[in-house]
């Protein structure tokens, strides 16, 4: 079970600057995971920003421009270095300022990193072209660039002594990733397709006459791309509801934090619904003041308690994701 580390070790002059290096990369480049993370106390924030920026260095090859064969390269020496860190084979004055914090941060958290060995094998899938025909299939898919961000993440939190259903915390964890990533994929069905990428199972695109692809301001003539997005709506509000379960079992904070990425992507998911067809125009943002509502709102610990105050009953009598 994971518990919250109470003292993590404190960090030389040259492991603070290299998770400013991350810290730098995560305000930069994930302006929705850097809203949550800064509700988190410092040595926290600060191993979520070396998670980060990881993780980023593996997605920026696979979303790269580079040859098929470089990339698997690449992302085979980003295991080998995942493997020296894990092994604690990084000093404070290596020049990589990534494994320098990632390094620290898994000596000050019970990070599991194989969740990011997971994250390579699902780049690589990418890279590899995969396509899926059922919701199971994608959710392999999911498990690995998401659902192991959740579980690594978890590390980091840890789970309240005492809380009550702590040893499923990996699991709804795991789930709220799915959410977070079926979110992703309707937001950039697009972007994907002009990528040459689709993610959304073949079997929903055939049910919805969608088999046609994305790549117009506009649905494949006769297609109703209205009737698919509600279905993947549908989905993915489940998870969020699933993985939501996962607030009580946290710390105020870490819950807070945990609360506003997730309510960041459920407002995206609204905005999404009410119209499907915006996906395929433009990506659908949140305003700041928007985030910033979500982010009280996580400090607030409403969500927490909207969650602690469902039934036992009702819960254990929802449909299994």
């Amino acid at each position: 079970m994971i518990r919250t580390v109470e003292s993590p070790p404190p960090a030389s002059a040259p492991v603070l600057a290299a998770y400013s290096y991350c810290e730098a990369v995560t305000g930069q480049q994930a302006r929705n995971f850097a809203y949550g993370i800064r509700l988190l106390p410092t040595p926290k924030r600060r191993a979520m920003s070396a998670l980060y920026a990881f993780s980023r260095r593996v997605d920026d090859i696979g979303d790269g421009a580079l040859p098929a064969d470089v990339k698997v390269a690449r992302l085979e020496d980003t295991r080998a270095l995942l493997d020296r860190i894990r092994a604690g084979k990084v000093e404070e004055d290596d020049t990589d300022p990534v494994a320098v914090a990632l390094t620290h941060a898994a000596d000050a958290f019970p990070i599991p990193l194989g969740g990011l060995d997971e994250l390579i094998d699902g780049v690589l899938m990418d890279v590899r072209g995969e396509t899926y025909e059922t919701w199971d299939d994608l959710k392999v898919y999911c498990r690995c660039v998401a659902g192991a961000i959740g579980r690594l993440s978890l590390g980091v939190f840890g789970t309240e002594t005492g809380a009550r259903g702590a040893e499923r915390a990996a699991e709804y964890a795991d789930t709220l990733g799915l959410a977070l990533q079926l979110t992703n994929i309707l937001r950039d069905v697009r972007e994907d397709a002009e990528g040459g990428r689709t993610y959304l199972p073949s079997d929903d695109l055939a049910k919805f006459g969608c088999s046609a692809g994305f790549d117009g301001p506009t649905p494949p003539e006769g297609a109703d791309f209205t009737g698919l997005v509600h279905f993947e709506v549908r989905r993915a509000r489940a998870l969020f509801a699933e993985g939501y379960r996962l607030l009580p079992l946290l710390d105020r904070r870490s819950g807070a934090c945990v609360a506003a990425m997730a309510g960041i992507y459920r407002r995206l998911l609204d905005r999404i619904e009410r119209d499907p067809e915006a996906v395929l125009r433009g990506r659908v943002s949140l305003p700041g003041r928007e985030k910033a509502y979500v982010a009280v709102r996580g400090l607030s610990g409403l969500d927490t308690r909207h969650v602690s105050r469902r039934s036992p009953a009702r819960q254990a009598t929802r449909r299994r994701i």
